[in-house]
């Protein structure tokens, strides 16, 4: 089975209530309000950590560690997989997952994105799926998170991004707010019976970055060369930064 290490005493996040209360159906929901569509994303970002046969992988945000999983079963068998999370109840789940699948090479770290326990330079690729917003959209702690992860990245190291993103499109722009309204805050609501959570996570969707600003804040926190990859026309994207 994976092994677990928990940090020191954490600072309270914003987020961390309404993620402590998701996890029961949160695999599901992301399956029926995406029609699966997380899962092919997931792989796609999987795959561009994998190039180059790193040694060290961090699932940052890795949640109920979907990407964690997923890149542990495909990698040799001299790789290192670490996924880190604030949140304990999703880490259980995680690590479940894990054990199910009979996975013994992922170390579940919980702890904070802002303080990780890693030496400077020690990963060779840090992937995050669907977690990049939380970290800085309209987080007061954007900066600390950004500059965290390049601290931890060796040089020439990845930094990998799954996230909704926005369509240039106008009528698909229209039609993915209105999807999120209805079927994410609505409907997810509903059926999670966290509304507020889902209230969240659609609305952080709706707002969040253009591409283009995603880039500018990736090179002003040092990365040298970001390139993106739209999905279904521009409602998620794949982000890869270089150190």
């Amino acid at each position: 089975m994976g092994t677990e290490t928990q940090t020191g005493k954490k600072q309270w996040r914003p987020l961390e209530k309404m993620f402590n209360e998701v996890p029961a159906r949160y695999d599901m929901l992301n399956r029926v309000l995406t029609w699966r569509l997380d899962e092919r994303w997931r792989r796609t970002a999987a795959r561009k950590c994998l190039e180059g046969e790193p040694t060290r992988i961090l699932d940052l945000c890795t949640g109920t560690g979907d990407l964690a999983i997923r890149l542990a079963s495909q990698v040799n068998g001299s790789a290192k997989i670490q996924a880190l999370d604030y949140s304990q109840p999703m880490l259980s789940v995680a690590r479940r997952k894990a054990e199910k699948n009979g996975l013994q090479n992922i170390e579940f770290i919980n702890g904070d994105a802002s303080s990780m326990p890693l030496e400077n330079e020690e990963l060779d690729v840090i992937g995050i799926a669907f977690a990049f917003r939380n970290l800085t959209y309209k987080n007061p702690d954007r900066e600390k998170f950004l500059h965290e992860i390049y601290r931890i990245l060796k040089p020439q190291g990845k930094f990998v991004i799954i996230e909704s993103s926005q369509p240039e499109n106008p009528l698909m722009r229209s039609l993915f707010r209105l999807y999120l309204k209805v079927f994410v805050a609505g409907i997810g609501g509903w059926l999670s019976g966290h509304r507020r959570a889902y209230r969240y996570l659609a609305a952080s969707a709706r707002n969040f970055y253009e591409p283009g600003e995603v880039r500018k804040l990736l090179i002003s926190t040092g990365f040298q060369n970001v390139e993106y990859q739209p999905f279904m026309g521009g409602i998620a994207g794949l982000t890869v930064a270089t150190k």
